[in-house]
């Protein structure tokens, strides 16, 4: 990981490191919105599940 943002940082060419964490952000935000989504999903799955049992 070190050697890959060392080499990220000296690249001239390509893309700058600010891109790479506005890209890195985006991906971020839409993970924790997706993981967000399928926890309450799932929570109200299980609930639904344990009310039937009881």
């Amino acid at each position: 990981m070190a050697s890959f943002l060392c080499r990220l940082w000296g690249e001239k060419e390509g893309q700058d490191i600010a891109e790479y964490a506005v890209m890195l952000a985006v991906i971020l935000v839409i993970v924790v919105g997706t993981l967000r989504l399928i926890g309450s999903n799932a929570n109200n799955a299980f609930s639904s599940v344990a009310s039937t049992l009881q």
